[in-house]
């Protein structure tokens, strides 16, 4: 009710509210949080407005973290947590069932999936998978698979240029930059709908 409220005001504002919102989850270790900023990097550079954010609690390596994007073509007034994202980026798969996705993504909302196979998902929504551990894994990353399912995202998506991408990757990734930009590519090939 509060939020249908906000809403209106910022339309009546004059705001356009084509906005979309993406949600993260996975666990401590995976690059949720660094993901996020990164893909926020990568809409400011194509020419949108981001408002990125993140929760988790002690940082510790296998806590769940989520983190969420908001990207619009003009500036973001709304500031509360999304309920109901049009697109999910699932990093750890075994959060899923946590994850109760009619009540976390909108109909006919994107889940994106770390799985080495197809993964079954009911409801009315478009399903991907990448098996961002493995390309992590073979392009000497460990367990970061922040920019593996950052390309794997750019590809289902069809939102945005892998080019924003790497551009982005390039000003965050501190080491193993080359390895980070194999894994994003690899992965833009690699994603799957099913």
């Amino acid at each position: 009710m509060i939020l249908d409220f906000l809403i209106d005001s910022y339309v009546q504002l004059g705001y356009s509210i084509q906005v979309i919102e993406i949600k993260f989850t996975g666990r401590g270790g995976n690059g949720v949080v660094v993901a996020a900023q990164m893909l926020a990097k990568a809409f400011f550079l194509s020419g949108f407005y981001p408002q990125c954010f993140s929760l988790f609690g002690g940082e510790r390596r296998g806590a769940p973290v989520k983190s969420f994007l908001r990207v619009n073509s003009s500036k973001i007034l709304l500031k509360c947590e999304i309920k109901k994202a049009d697109h999910l980026i699932v990093m750890a798969a075994d959060l899923l069932p946590e994850e109760p996705l009619t009540e976390n993504l909108k109909n006919g909302g994107l889940v994106l999936i770390n799985a080495d196979r197809p993964f079954k998902v009911e409801g009315p929504f478009k399903v991907a998978y990448v098996d961002a551990q493995k390309i992590a894994r073979e392009c000497r990353l460990g367990n970061i698979i922040n920019t593996a399912m950052l390309g794997a995202y750019a590809r289902i998506s069809e939102i945005l240029s892998l080019n924003y991408l790497e551009k982005a990757v390039r000003e965050y990734v501190p080491s193993k930059l080359d390895e980070n930009l194999r894994a994003l590519r690899r992965a833009y090939e690699e994603a799957r709908t099913f």
